[in-house]
């Protein structure tokens, strides 16, 4: 019988050769090990079911059952952390940020196709991102994404309507008490733009659709993202909020002119910069700067790059995601300018990393349930 405190993780692949080499990742690991393998999805459906791991990795494409399919009928039948293994292909592309909407928690993206002789140039980063999964409580996984709803615009002003989705506003659930209250006056720049600022990470693109889809095509300010995901991953989830949203959403490039209604995904190996332009703003996808605590993008290196710019007030949102990117650009933030700071509360975040690490500053403003955050930002637009 094993009395071990390791985390328990089954490794789903049909490749026989793929399951030999993740499973000796773990051979020595402190703490995950390997109870079992599984070739296909209902292998692993099967296998789940016999030996409860706390964590599994799946690769997407497999015969009888795929990754995809077997992923929808876990979250339904036996919820389990599940970390996908993808190729960086655009269809690959796809399959991942479907398999983070059916609820894989994380992704890892093989350096060279199906079979990877070179898999160890992930090993670390593998290892460290199952760790981390096996943690993550069961309850957050089953979290459905709710659809998004209107907010209804200024009398006279036009709504986007061609990209909303026919089906009721969900019920707004109750957050967590705000560290503000809602009451509260915002004492903002009469000459100022607006600008919001979003960084976030393991978990990100179910949260990102939470928040982007219910922000209304008439928000008066531009929008910057850094999610951590590798390059080829940004695009195709800007393309996949872009089509559900009623703002417009697109990966950031070098030189695109800040537009209210517009939200900018960093792209993946860049970091993402503002310089102004006359009396206009433009973007900068910077690969010259090292990357911050081992990300670029970094939620903190724009942060602190906004933060030199005056021209700004900044609405701060800090979301789901390993470590602690954000805290140290919030403080720079704070110090320069009129911002105010949004967390995402511990009870929706996938990972309370970055936004526990964000509270810690003590200058967060307002804590919120993830479905709450588009209304919490437009609540200091006004």
């Amino acid at each position: 019988m094993n009395f071990s405190n390791k985390s328990k993780l089954l490794v789903v692949d049909d490749s026989a050769f793929m399951r030999k080499l993740i499973s000796d990742f773990f051979a020595n690991d402190s703490k995950v090990e390997v109870v079992g393998t599984a070739r296909n999805g209902k292998d692993a459906i099967k296998k789940i079911q016999q030996l409860k791991p706390d964590v599994v990795t799946m690769d997407v494409e497999m015969p009888e059952m795929n990754g995809l399919e077997a992923l929808q009928e876990i979250m339904q039948v036996c919820p389990v952390p599940v970390v996908m293994l993808s190729s960086t292909t655009q269809r690959g592309t796809d399959n991942t940020l479907t398999a983070m909407e059916y609820g894989a928690v994380d992704f890892i993206t093989k350096p060279s196709g199906t079979i990877s002789l070179d898999l160890h140039k992930i090993q670390n980063e593998l290892v460290y991102k199952v760790a981390q999964a096996a943690q993550i409580p069961i309850a957050k996984l089953k979290k459905p994404i709710s659809r998004p709803y209107v907010f209804a615009p200024p009398v006279g002003q036009p709504i986007k309507t061609e990209k909303l989705v026919s089906s009721p506003a969900p019920v707004m659930k109750k957050s967590i008490p705000p560290i503000v209250t809602a009451s509260k006056k915002v004492d903002w720049n009469n000459n100022a733009k607006k600008i919001i600022l979003i960084g976030t990470s393991t978990g990100g693109p179910r949260a990102l659709q939470e928040v982007i889809t219910k922000i209304p095509a008439n928000i008066d300010a531009p929008i910057l993202v850094v999610q951590h995901m590798p390059a080829g991953f940004t695009k195709s989830l800007a393309t996949r909020l872009d089509q559900l949203s009623q703002i417009h959403v697109k990966e950031a490039e070098q030189g695109d002119i800040l537009q209210k209604g517009t939200a900018y995904i960093a792209p993946g190996g860049y970091h993402l910069k503002l310089r102004k332009v006359g009396a206009t703003f433009a973007i900068v996808t910077d690969q010259t700067e090292p990357p911050r605590s081992g990300h670029r993008p970094s939620v903190d290196v724009m942060f602190e790059d906004v933060s030199q710019y005056s021209d700004f007030d900044k609405i701060a949102v800090v979301m789901t995601g390993m470590g602690y990117d954000g805290a140290k650009g919030l403080v720079a933030l704070k110090k320069t300018g009129n911002v105010m700071a949004i967390a995402e509360s511990a009870e929706t975040c996938i990972v309370y990393g970055m936004p526990k690490a964000a509270v810690e500053t003590q200058l967060v403003d307002e804590v919120a349930d993830v479905d709450d955050i588009a209304q919490t930002i437009m609540k200091y637009m006004s």
